[in-house]
This record gives C-alpha cells, sequence and structure tokens, in this order.
C-alpha cells in the first residue's frame, strides 16, 4: 500500500502535476488535430491516390467512427488494467498508425490506417483527463482542465490550418508524419512522469462494450453515408435502425447489469446529464460549420489552404487567450454560468455569420462573427470538462470522460453529416453563389442547435447544490487507490 501512496504523493508534487498537464494535453492535442486536420488536405489526397467524394469523406469518417466507437471502451480498459499502461498503449498503436497513412500507397490503405489511428486515440484520449485529475491538488482543476480544454480546442480548431499549411508547402502526407515524432517523444515522459492508477477493477462489461460500440457504429455509419448514398438507401436506414435498436438495448441492459460500462444512474444526475447534452450538441453545431466555413473561404472567397486557417484563427485561435481566465472563473463562480455563456455566444457568432455570407462577402465584414465564436467556444470548453468530472465519483471519472468524450464526438460526426445534408439539399459546389445558397441554412441550424446546447447547460445544478454533489470526486487520490487495490 505504501507503494501506491508513494506513487500518488509523486503525482501531487507541484511539478507532477506540470508534467501531467504537458503530456495529456499534447496527448489531446493529437487527437483532436487529426478529427479535421485533412479537411484542407482532400483536394490534394485526391489528386496523388484517386477516389471519388464519398472516398475523401471516409478519410474523415473513419477516424471520427472508431474513435467515437471505441472510447468507452478505451476508457474502461484504463479503469481496469492500469490507466497510464493503457494510455502508453493507446499512445503507440496512434503513432504506428499515423506512420501507415503517411506511407499509404492508395486510398483504401489509408481510410484502413485512419481508422486504427481513431482506435488509438479512442484508448489515449479519455485517459488525458482522468490522468490529470489524479495529478492535480482539487482546488487547481479548474485552471488544468481551462489549459487541456484550450490545447484542445486549439487542435480542433487549427487543424484546418496546419493542415493546409503543410498540404501547401510540404505534402499532404506531412499532416500524418506530424505526429511521429510528438507520438515518440510522449512515450518515455509518460513512463516517467505519470503516477499509475486504476478505476474500480470492476470486471470489463463485454455485453455492454457490444451493444454501444454496435449502436454507436450503425448511427454514424447512418448518418456519414446519408448525404452521398441518399437517406433511403438500405445500408443506411439498415444502419440507423439497427443502430437505435442496439442503443435502446444498451440503456435497458446498463439499467440491469451488476457491472456495467456506463451506469445509468450517472445521468440521474441532473449536473452531468446536462453537461453532456450541452457538449453533444455544442459539437454538432461546430464541427459541421468549421467543416464548411474552410470551404466556403477556400473554394468561394479564394484563399490558399494557409489563408483560409489564418483567417479562421480570431474563432479558433482565441481559447488559448481566454480558456484559461474560463478555468479560473469556473473556479469562482461555479462552471454553470460560464458554459451557458459560452454556448449563447457561440450561437450568436454563428448566426451572425450567416446573415453576412455571400459571394464576396470583405473579411472585415465576417470578423465580429469569427470573434463572437471564438470567445464563446473558449468560455465552453474549460468548466465543461470540469462539470463532467465534478458530477461523479473520483473512481468513475474514467467512465463519465469516455462518456463524454464519446458524446462529443457521435456529436461532431453527426454534426458534419446533418449539414452536410442541409448544404446539398439547399445548394451545391457548382457556383460561388449555391455554395452560399446551401452554407447559410447549414449555419442558421448550427446557430439553432449550440443555442439548444445552452438551454441544456441551464439544466445544470447552480452553486451549492452543484458542490454537494462534486464532493465524492474530491476525495482524497489516496483513499481511491486504496479503494482500487482493496
Amino acid at each position: 500500500m505504501s507503494h501506491h501512496t508513494d506513487q500518488n504523493a509523486r503525482a501531487a508534487r507541484p511539478g507532477g502535476a506540470v508534467w501531467a498537464l504537458v503530456i495529456t494535453s499534447v496527448a489531446g492535442f493529437m487527437a483532436a488535430l487529426d478529427n479535421l486536420v485533412v479537411t484542407t488536405a482532400l483536394p490534394s489526397i485526391r489528386e496523388d491516390l484517386g477516389g471519388a467524394l464519398h472516398d475523401l469523406e471516409w478519410t474523415v469518417s473513419a477516424y471520427t467512427l472508431t474513435f467515437a466507437v471505441l472510447l468507452m471502451f478505451g476508457a474502461a480498459l484504463g479503469d481496469r488494467f492500469g490507466r497510464r499502461r493503457l494510455f502508453l498503449v493507446g499512445i503507440s498503436i496512434f503513432t504506428v498508425a499515423s506512420a501507415a497513412a503517411a506511407l499509404a500507397p492508395g486510398i483504401d490503405s489509408l481510410i484502413a490506417a485512419r481508422a486504427v489511428q481513431g482506435a488509438g486515440a479512442a484508448i489515449m484520449m479519455p485517459l488525458t483527463l482522468t490522468l490529470l485529475t489524479a495529478a492535480v491538488p482539487a482546488a487547481k482543476r479548474g485552471m488544468a482542465y481551462g489549459i487541456w480544454g484550450a490545447v484542445n480546442g486549439l487542435a480542433i480548431a487549427s487543424g484546418p490550418l496546419i493542415g493546409g499549411s503543410l498540404t501547401e508547402h510540404i505534402s499532404w502526407q506531412w499532416i500524418f508524419w506530424l505526429n511521429v515524432p510528438l507520438g515518440i517523444a510522449l512515450l518515455p515522459l509518460a513512463r516517467l512522469r505519470l503516477a499509475e492508477s486504476r478505476g474500480t477493477g470492476a470486471r470489463l462489461d463485454i455485453p455492454g462494450t457490444l451493444l454501444a460500440s454496435g449502436g454507436l457504429f450503425g448511427i454514424v455509419y447512418g448518418l456519414v453515408r446519408g448525404p452521398a448514398d441518399g437517406w433511403t438507401g438500405r445500408l443506411v436506414l439498415t444502419g440507423l435502425f439497427a443502430g437505435g435498436a442496439l442503443l435502446v438495448g444498451f440503456v435497458i441492459y446498463s439499467t440491469r447489469a451488476k457491472n456495467p460500462m456506463l451506469p445509468m444512474r450517472l445521468f440521474r444526475s441532473r449536473a452531468f446529464s446536462g453537461i453532456n447534452a450541452a457538449s453533444m450538441l455544442m459539437f454538432l453545431g461546430m464541427f459541421g460549420s468549421i467543416f464548411l466555413l474552410s470551404q466556403y473561404m477556400q473554394g468561394v472567397l479564394g484563399y490558399s489552404p494557409t489563408e483560409a486557417g489564418l483567417r479562421m484563427l480570431p474563432w479558433t485561435g482565441m481559447p488559448m487567450l481566454v480558456a484559461p481566465i474560463a478555468g479560473i472563473l469556473a473556479d469562482r463562480i461555479g462552471g454553470r454560468p460560464v458554459v451557458a455563456t459560452g454556448l449563447f455566444l457561440q450561437a450568436a457568432g454563428l448566426a451572425y455569420m450567416a446573415s453576412v455570407v455571400t459571394v464576396d462577402v470583405s473579411y472585415a465584414a465576417q470578423l465580429p462573427g469569427l470573434i463572437i465564436s471564438g470567445v464563446g467556444m473558449a468560455l465552453f470548453f474549460a468548466p465543461a470538462s470540469h462539470l463532467v468530472m465534478s458530477s461523479v465519483r473520483a473512481s468513475e471519472q474514467g467512465i463519465a470522460s469516455g462518456a463524454n468524450n464519446a458524446l462529443r464526438e457521435v456529436g461532431g460526426a453527426l454534426g458534419i453529416a446533418v449539414m452536410a445534408s442541409i448544404f446539398s439539399a439547399q445548394g451545391g459546389y457548382e457556383t460561388g453563389q449555391s455554395f452560399v445558397d446551401g452554407l447559410r441554412p447549414a449555419l442558421v441550424t448550427g446557430a439553432t442547435v449550440v443555442a439548444v446546447a445552452g438551454v441544456a447547460a441551464l439544466i445544470i445544478p447552480s452553486g451549492r447544490r452543484a458542490l454537494e454533489a462534486e464532493d465524492p470526486a474530491e476525495q482524497a487520490p489516496e483513499r481511491v487507490l486504496e479503494t482500487a487495490a482493496g
């Protein structure tokens, strides 16, 4: 037992907390970056490897799919076999798959490598938050989540810029090579600087894992293929209906199982269900918007990939400036008001963008929308992680983080699918005007969805009640390790 306590003391040292923040932020950055890094490189990949439009969509979706589907399983594996150990496994898979994607000889092998990359990210991503929570003292967590969230937000946001610059100036393969030195550097650091921790040590929930993974796969598959194959296509309808049925089965099973992967009682907590609903809707509105806007800036306004990425920085770079402040604010006044304000600002920014997009709009006219959206996104990221982690017991934080990340990913995949369908129903890629005709209703939809997320955030109990609910999560990590070891 002294061994565990000693490890924990090491994790709680100021240096331990700083190292944990650096390692988990870089790992989170790699996983989040690869969500959207491919979008600006798609035209070049198509020139190089060939492939139809729906093949190209798969280079984005194969990653999102395996990532979303395996997140909960990754978190459960970490709780069972040791979070640091599984974190190292996740980084290794991700790094090797990145190299495979860079070396891919054709579009099919690229899609396969992206799917494996998503699986590696699914193991390492939920564990970043659990490892960070174990290493940082309770009083400083808001700020730590703030920095972690800012780095993640920056990755999602700068994906198009980094992808565009590397593609334009070197070659598209470099968007994948970039991960290899980062991954190789992280492995020894994580091994030496992070303390091992475990969850409840319960048995793996195989039926739950299969039901949840199958259900998520069916739904995300149907949504991704819907715009390309038509919503009445046999496979699309099968995916949506079978996926929905499996998820209903998962919920029923999880309410009765002895050690379910995702205990349904967590959703009885208004804090947990409110923040998860808000996260999913936020990603739905934001992902779809970034996906279309980065194409609009290149295809319609004629910017190069690098120029488009730079012009989106007031939106996408804002988290770096505002998120740490948001984390400190959340520590002071509670997460709910900060998250809700952020979501309403993000919605206002998207609505403003929808009102100004034309074939030849000036950058100055777009700027207010980009800045408002950026501040909104930044206010959301930090406190949201804090609210998720403090709404459950310490031993269940891995599961909570996995569930929240899975819902965010599903939201992102939904966002790209839903907005692409609205876009292609109302407009298309034929002319600048037809692109704008499709983009405007898609952005209005995005704004509406993010506003609904703001309403969901208001369900979260405020101040005093939330703190009472938070109490179990603030258990000293020694006690958690004792229960785990016991």
